[in-house]
């Protein structure tokens, strides 16, 4: 956060401190993702902001320690009739709290209204899983063969779908490898990825995922070092998210898919398919870096409706 910008807009300096030694220790300490920490600091800034125009001035440590439950709901209202999802509702409560209790825990007051808001409920989505055959041909660069796209491009994207579905990565864990996180084919069949919270895990990778990497490797004009990227954009520099949503958007129209169909939904394709053919539901939480398995057991939702829905149409009194 800008400290000296917050300061003239907002925020008197003693809170601005407080703000930017919770930052420090949420990233030092705590270990939050860099997109977590992002949204924390995003969202505390709309709240600071707000409360400066609620009370008509700049907002101080003393007066933020004295926030009631009043204040909180007015700001989450404001909020909300912006449209705001209730899950970043959710988020925007949670970082506020957070930031509340490293005051309590420093001596800085007490926030107890923070703790008396109840969080906004947000309603259970069901993950869609591709088909396997529709996830397969995610990973076939020959499927976007009309393309203007050069030949080296395509393959990269092929190889990058390919591990989110062969592995059941996050698109974030899969841009993340570097070129010595991935062994050459017959080398090895483990990855180490970094999850969310810094938090690395082992996953098995398939010989033929390998055997892409190694195809588009040996096509990208870049020089792609141990240390570097191994997937990389059209200039050479890191490869951002969005390239692969774009190529996944465009495969869902050839496919005729629907707008579910992402590349996040690869990821729940590797869940439901490994639990569809008798995956044991701990293992797939290791596999997929889910610190608790109730996040897991919403696949078993998924695999109990494919199942439900094959009843239907088949059963002749169905």
């Amino acid at each position: 956060m800008d400290g000296e910008a917050l300061d003239l807009v907002c925020v008197a300096a003693d809170l601005a401190a407080e703000i930017r030694r919770w930052l420090l220790h949420l990233r030092s300490e705590r270990r939050l993702s860099a997109k977590t920490l992002e949204a924390y600091e995003r969202d505390l800034r709309q709240c600071l902001r707000f409360l400066s125009e609620h009370w008509g001035g700049r907002v101080t440590l003393k007066q933020f320690a004295k926030l009631e439950t009043t204040d909180i709901r007015a700001f989450m209202a404001m909020r909300r009739s912006d449209d705001i999802a209730s899950r970043s509702l959710m988020r925007t409560l949670a970082g506020l709290r957070s930031f509340g209790k490293f005051l309590e825990a420093e001596g800085k007051g007490k926030l107890g209204a923070l703790a008396a808001i109840r969080a906004p409920k947000v309603g259970k989505t069901l993950p869609k899983p591709l088909t396997v055959e529709n996830a397969k041909r995610m990973a076939d660069a020959d499927m976007r063969a009309g393309e203007a796209r050069e030949p080296w491009v395509l393959a990269r994207d092929a190889a990058v779908m390919a591990l989110l579905y062969g592995s059941g990565l996050r698109i974030s864990e899969a841009l993340g490898l570097k070129r010595r996180d991935v062994p050459a084919p017959g080398a090895g069949d483990v990855l180490v990825v970094t999850g969310k919270g810094n938090k690395t895990r082992m996953v098995p990778v398939l010989q033929n995922v390998l055997a892409l990497i190694a195809e588009y490797v040996a096509m990208c004009p870049y020089d792609l070092t141990a240390d570097r990227p191994i997937f990389v954009g059209a200039r050479g520099g890191p490869l951002s998210p969005r390239i692969i949503q774009l190529a996944m958007a465009r495969l869902r129209g050839a496919l005729g898919l629907p707008d579910s169909a992402t590349p996040h939904a690869l990821r729940h394709s590797f869940a439901t398919h490994l639990l569809g053919r008798g995956g044991d539901l701990r293992a797939i939480q290791e596999l997929l870096g889910h610190a608790s398995l109730s996040t897991t057991q919403i696949y078993t939702a998924v695999d109990t409706e494919r199942l439900l829905d094959v009843y239907k149409t088949a059963h002749p009194r169905a």
